[in-house]
């Protein structure tokens, strides 16, 4: 571990899409993000999913497979290793807008996946008993059916239009009301809530590092530190972890 982060007891990662570029997907916003398409912006819309539910699956049952193929960089494994450093005395959390599972197939364990997970699949129907189940499928010929009650499956990810879930809510309120240490890696800091998550922290007290390729412009005044460079980098080496 760095020994200038060794004094810090209770940590909070947020990382976005910028963490996984380096392992071949695609980031969402800035040049060449995938929300840059008014078209398939519109496909992850909740609405998409109620009225043509086939487009839904297109886009997301599409990313299944490259999420499949992809593998864990420098930087998840980076953070990987720098929690399996951490003793008891510590508390630590991994909050990921990311859907593509890559931190835990690296190793992290207290992991929130805020937006779901795209390689996991649930019933559409809220009130259905069909638990979420892992699914690499693409359904890319027809929209796939609940064998419990008959509505629409759905990949288990947030769309434009949805909550994020109250449970992943209220763990991450809580880790940032007591966290001495919060660090953005790989995000635009622009979506909310996410965005507002580094106040909190602020609030109570933490030292806040944004890590990115590239600065915020402008910068959020929130954040004290500011590390511009390639995640899977950058991160080993502050980590202590390369």
């Amino acid at each position: 571990m760095n020994p200038e982060l060794s004094h810090y007891r209770r940590i909070v990662f947020l990382t976005g899409a910028g963490i996984s570029a380096a392992s071949g997907l695609r980031t969402y916003r800035g040049p060449g993000g995938i929300w840059d398409d008014a078209e398939v912006a519109e496909c992850g819309h909740v609405h998409t999913l109620h009225t043509q539910p086939q487009r839904t699956w297109a886009l997301f049952g599409g990313m299944r497979e490259p999420v499949a193929a992809a593998a864990p960089n420098a930087a998840h494994l980076a953070l990987a290793r720098f929690e399996a450093t951490l003793g008891p005395e510590h508390d630590f959390l991994l909050i990921t807008q990311n859907i593509d599972g890559l931190h835990q197939r690296a190793g992290s364990r207290r992991v929130v996946e805020l937006h779901g997970n795209v390689s996991t699949t649930r019933c559409s129907n809220d009130d259905c008993a069909l638990v979420p189940y892992p699914d690499t499928t693409t359904h890319a010929g027809a929209v796939p059916r609940c064998p419990h009650c008959g509505s629409a499956l759905r990949p288990d990810i947030v769309l434009f239009g949805e909550m994020l879930p109250m449970q992943a809510l209220r763990h991450v309120q809580q880790a940032l009301q007591d966290c001495d240490l919060f660090v953005a890696v790989g995000t635009s800091g622009t979506v909310t809530p996410a965005a507002e998550f580094v106040r909190g922290a602020r609030y109570a007290g933490a030292h806040t590092v944004y890590l990115n390729l590239e600065p915020m412009r402008p910068r959020h005044p929130a954040f004290a530190e500011e590390l511009i460079g390639p995640a899977e980098e950058l991160l080993p080496r502050w980590l202590g972890t390369a």
